[in-house]
């Protein structure tokens, strides 16, 4: 019988994703024995700060990485968001499971859709990318920090009598609070982070018999997609300090990617779109995100960059 250790966190949701993955697997592989090792980050630790003051691309994933360095894991199971853009040396990304809906979603206490919520309104959300673009559409909203699993930001919601907080779906509804959606957000209003939706495997370089088997769950069309989506952050070099956000879908052999980067205060914000062969996933991402900086958006990245210095 062949043993495999999967290094995950230790929240629902991530603990969600670690036991879909050794499902998927113990399905192809009946005899396969699968332990899930909780390993605790930084950005588990650290719950009273933003995440874009604590200024660590590394929030979520070097713990888990480190012991999959070590050899104390098989496979390190993650939010394809949480990924940094650049891998540590001697890991790499083995398989990309089928993505959910990647969107963001508004849970509100009294059911307001978006566009309905009230002159003034108090949102929570620690994330720049939805402040930005929130800004750009509703700059009356004011925006609270808030931090936390799932249950735990719902929760607070209604302590501290908040109009809403902005999630992504795929969270929400793997835990089961579908219905405390109150509204759909679609991509004209936020679009997602880069990978969102998405669970990733990584493990080893050289690690042929785990890159064998991560592989035959792997999802293509996800993998071309969070491909191109994460060379477009690799240009920008953001994380959780940047607003940034990026969806690419594929159609057949075809890709399409949208991509946008948003000055803090949503005054500034420079969005495009680019499509090609899936086989070129990795260079659109990178035109596109090109295409940005030329449009203006290096400015606003330096202004931000300059600011949390």
């Amino acid at each position: 019988m062949k043993r495999l250790i999967l290094g995950s966190r230790g929240s629902k949701l991530a603990l969600w994703q670690a036991d879909y993955v050794a499902s998927q697997l113990s399905g192809i592989v009946p005899d396969l024995s699968v332990e899930v090792k909780v390993i605790k980050t930084k950005g588990d630790k650290i719950l009273d700060v933003a995440l874009s003051r604590i200024g660590d691309k590394g929030l979520f994933t070097r713990e888990i990485e480190n012991e999959l360095l070590n050899g104390s894991i098989d496979m390190a199971i993650h939010s394809m968001k949480d990924l940094p853009s650049q891998l540590a040396p001697g890991l790499c990304i083995a398989a990309v499971l089928e993505r959910e809906n990647p969107g963001d979603v508004l849970i509100s206490r009294q059911g307001y859709k978006f566009y309905d919520l009230p002159l003034g309104a108090i949102i929570g959300t620690s994330s720049l990318r939805r402040i930005s673009q929130i800004r750009a559409l509703r700059p009356d909203i004011v925006l609270v920090d808030m931090r936390g699993n799932v249950e735990t930001r719902i929760k607070k919601m209604y302590e501290q009598e908040l109009d809403g907080i902005v999630l992504a779906y795929a969270g929400v509804k793997r835990l089961g609070f579908e219905n405390k959606i109150s509204d759909f957000l679609p991509h004209e209003v936020i679009l997602p982070a880069v990978g969102q939706g998405a669970i990733a495997i990584e493990v080893r370089q050289g690690d042929s018999p785990n890159l064998e088997l991560a592989g035959r769950i792997n999802h293509k069309p996800t993998d071309w997609a969070t491909q191109t989506e994460r060379s477009f952050l690799r240009v920008l070099e953001g994380g959780c300090q940047v607003p940034i956000g990026c969806y690419a879908e594929v159609k057949g052999e075809n890709i399409t990617v949208e991509g946008l980067v948003a000055s803090l205060d949503g005054r500034r914000v420079f969005r495009g779109s680019m499509q090609g062969s899936c086989q070129e996933a990795d260079l659109i991402g990178q035109q596109l995100a090109h295409y940005l900086l030329q449009k203006g958006a290096a400015d606003v990245l330096a202004e931000i960059r300059e600011a949390g210095e």
